[in-house]
């Protein structure tokens, strides 16, 4: 089975395609590109170096979100495009989780993070491969529920240097980082956890963005003041 992955819920790109257990190609970028003119042509050259044609993809992998709002709106979009063009099944798998991914075997609790400014995250906590929560919430509260699980803590993902010093400060010598080559999604790692979920209905794929857009939550303030 020929599937194409698809991440670009945050500031990296990752496209990737595997054919059975085989990865033939991926790309991954750390680079600040935009999505909307970076991705389409990432995909074209890989599927080109990897000799697949586009009415060979039999399954397509996309990172749903979180991560940014036009960003991880791209990636479902054109999944959602090529599996509707294609006829074939969707898969939509938490971006927070694929990067979490990244140390499949930390003995204890591997959070992945991408920054959502204002000293907040979006955080995945994960344990023993089990999802212990997936939330948009301060770095204060993200620090007071690792450290309350008493286990030894790995971080994921490039915005991890953003916060690190005040990582540590909270958790001490019970938090460590992985390598910087970790920190980038891997759209094969998402195929390979794609492959464990059921598809989805192409028209019922959304992003997930786990909090509310800036001009929604505007509007709900202006709404409570006018007593609406």
């Amino acid at each position: 089975m020929i599937w194409l992955g698809i991440d670009t819920s945050h500031t990296p790109l990752s496209v990737a395609i595997v054919k059975d257990e085989q990865v033939l190609a991926e790309y991954k970028s750390s680079m600040k590109t935009t999505h909307s003119i970076g991705t389409m042509p990432a995909i074209e050259e890989l599927m080109e170096k990897a000799n697949i044609k586009p009415n060979e993809i039999e399954a397509i992998a996309v990172a749903k979100g979180p991560g940014s709002y036009t960003g991880v709106r791209i990636g479902v979009t054109i999944g959602k495009t090529l599996a509707w063009t294609l006829n074939v099944p969707i898969y939509a798998v938490s971006s927070l989780h694929v990067l979490a991914e990244n140390a499949p075997y930390f003995q204890g609790a591997v959070c992945s993070i991408m920054d959502a400014r204002r000293g907040n995250v979006f955080a995945g906590i994960y344990s023993n491969g089990e999802v212990v929560k997936e939330a948009h919430m301060s770095l204060v509260d993200l620090l007071s529920t690792l450290e309350s699980l008493g286990q030894p803590v790995l971080f994921v993902g490039m915005d991890v240097t953003i916060h690190w010093e005040q990582i540590k400060e909270v958790l001490g010598g019970k938090v460590q980082r992985v390598n910087a080559a970790f920190d980038l999604p891997s759209a094969a790692v998402l195929i390979e956890m794609a492959k464990k979920v059921e598809p989805s209905e192409v028209h019922t794929v959304v992003p997930e963005y786990l909090r509310i857009t800036e001009a929604e939550a505007n509007w709900m303030k202006e709404q409570k003041k006018n007593g609406n």
